[in-house]
């Protein structure tokens, strides 16, 4: 019970935040919690009988996380996640306040836990994982993480914790080599996808360094083909096909990555079919392909973090929207950050928004893109977009940033990451 102080005053501070502004203020009491009982996340963490599962990287790690959760659901287990996709200390021990009893348990098998590169390595010595997921190595956040070989560093600090099983993207030569260089006497599983499946993908898949060599299908979980939602991977040979939360090879690598990590924290319980059903029914995650319903309009959210990803969701969506609104936020510090991007795929684009409007819609303008109007306050831009007749291809669609999501979501009555999904 030494952790029960801790937890009521996590909880009042969570009352407060959530009086003072609905929605919002969800790390504050992990922030309290942290300062005053700084063993708690660690103990709590440690605590589950079927171990800890950590999923990090560059990118996908929210996809693959709900991915993981709904596939080890299916075979029955009972699964603890960071279901706000909170993944920094703060709101890792947020999250744990809503469902700890005073004496800091919670109930379940296993805990999978989203959690960011740098964080992840500053708590990682007081973890001690059973299962670490590597999503990537991505040119991503420049104001955090320099260049590519600190974000390996952390991650290799963060797989070095693993007791059990490290999970690799074989298609990133940084985790490649990670792997290769772990001290920890862990296993590994390897994912990947076909040469096809690259060759499909010209720009490649956004990883800062791509391996020369494909996967064997019989080295590891294979991604064997991708068709809009709906994808097919390869499991010990045999065939299985997915529907995808959203559209783009990304998802479904990010897919992948969740099937051979439920295959790691299962073992011989790991059933393919089961697990490929669950991740079908699941539908996209907070921002991130995301349809919703708004005054009526069917829109679709996609959520841009760095280079690689906003290129990715650019090729997924080129000839599959007329209608697009774009808004970038104070979150992009240097809007260089974006310009390796090509957005001529875009075509048109009815509004740029958020507070670096301007820029953004002058590097459209460089791509040959034309923007119908520059609206700096957001929440016009996105009242007269919602107020455009419906498009003739496709969806409505919001291009943003981390900062505009939250933005459009309060504007638009969103507060949940549950609230107004199709």
């Amino acid at each position: 019970m030494r952790y029960a102080p801790a937890i009521l005053v996590g909880r009042i501070v969570r009352l407060l935040a959530r009086w003072r502004k609905p929605g919002g203020g969800s790390a504050v009491p992990g922030l309290v919690v942290n300062t005053i009982a700084p063993g708690f996340l660690a103990r709590t963490l440690n605590g589950f009988p079927g171990g800890l599962v950590i999923v990090t990287g560059s990118s996908g790690k929210s996809t693959t996380t709900k991915l993981l959760v709904a596939a080890l659901r299916a075979h029955g287990l009972g699964v603890f996640t960071n279901e706000s996709t909170a993944n920094i200390s703060q709101g890792l021990t947020s999250a744990l306040l809503e469902q700890a009893s005073l004496a800091g348990r919670i109930s379940g098998d296993v805990a999978v836990l989203e959690m960011d590169e740098g964080h992840g390595a500053l708590i990682s010595g007081s973890l001690t994982p059973r299962v670490v997921a590597l999503t990537n190595v991505m040119v991503d956040q420049i104001d955090r993480f320099h260049d590519s070989e600190m974000v390996a560093a952390m991650l290799a600090k963060i797989a070095s914790r693993a007791t059990g099983t490290v999970v690799v993207n074989a298609d990133d030569q940084y985790l490649l080599d990670l792997a290769v260089h772990l001290d920890a006497p862990v296993g590994i599983s390897r994912f990947g996808v076909s040469a096809d499946v690259l060759a499909a993908n010209p720009r490649g898949l956004g990883y800062s360094a791509t391996a020369v060599a494909r996967l064997g299908a019989a080295e590891g979980m294979l991604l064997t083909a991708v068709d809009g939602r709906e994808a097919t991977v390869l499991v010990d040979g045999a065939p299985y096909p997915m529907v995808l939360p959203a559209r783009g090879t990304h998802y479904a690598v990010d897919a992948v990555t969740a099937l051979c990590t439920a295959q790691a924290v299962l073992g011989d319980r790991f059933d393919p079919a089961i697990a490929a059903a669950a991740i079908s029914a699941i539908p996209p995650v907070f921002g991130r392909g995301e349809i919703v319903t708004v005054r009526g309009r069917k829109v679709e959210f996609v959520l841009v973090q760095n280079p690689a990803s906003f290129q990715l969701n650019v090729d997924s969506l080129a000839s599959g929207t007329d209608q697009i609104l774009i808004a970038i936020g104070s979150d992009v510090r240097d809007p260089s950050y974006f310009w390796p991007v090509d957005t001529s795929g875009l075509d048109r684009v009815a509004i740029a928004s958020g507070s670096k409007a301007q820029e953004i819609a002058l590097q459209l303008a460089y791509d040959d893109v034309t923007v119908d109007r520059i609206e700096l306050d957001l929440g016009k831009a996105l009242d007269d977009f919602l107020a455009l007749p419906d498009p003739q291809v496709g969806l409505k669609t919001i291009i943003f940033s981390a900062d505009s999501m939250r933005r459009t979501r309060a504007h638009l009555g969103l507060a949940s990451n549950k609230a107004g999904r199709d």
